[in-house]
């Protein structure tokens, strides 16, 4: 677990470090693996018959609706019932993890991290470069003989 008193490496606060961080990435992972490979394999489901099995999609359900419209429709459903039950599973199990990790982050002090030095490019060679090259723009004698 992560000491709130000892300063952090740093201005980034290693939180990684504290087994609440991999229990909320594990209650993550467990949530959206699986439920995205459903929804892959019901759409791939969807688009599959659409494209090979055209009797079965164009079977009557009521009226004109079809297999193919209400699968269609299904999809719009699936995906709204996914979001509303991602949002259930965050406020249950994933927010009170991520609220403790805020607090804790909250209350460590930071080191300052070491100031690194501005980039500068390094100065242009002088020979064997483009720059030496007759009617090249670095060329100041190609330069100068035009002028």
């Amino acid at each position: 677990m992560i000491d709130p008193a000892a300063p952090s490496r740093g201005d980034t606060l290693w939180i990684g470090d504290d087994p609440r961080f991999t229990e909320l990435r594990a209650s993550y992972r467990r949530f959206v693996f699986p439920v995205t490979a459903a929804f892959l394999l019901w759409f791939l489901t969807y688009v599959l018959c659409s494209a090979y099995a055209r009797g079965f999609m164009a079977t009557k359900v009521v009226g004109n609706v079809n297999v193919a419209l209400v699968f269609g429709l299904l999809q719009f459903v699936s995906t709204f019932g996914i979001a509303l039950a991602y949002g259930r599973f965050a406020a249950r199990r994933l927010d009170p993890l991520a609220a403790a990790l805020r607090s804790v982050a909250a209350s460590r002090p930071t080191v300052p991290a070491q100031t690194v030095p501005a980039y500068t490019a390094p100065a242009p060679a002088s020979a064997g470069r483009d720059g030496d090259r007759p009617g090249h723009r670095g060329d100041r004698e190609a330069t100068e003989d035009q002028a």
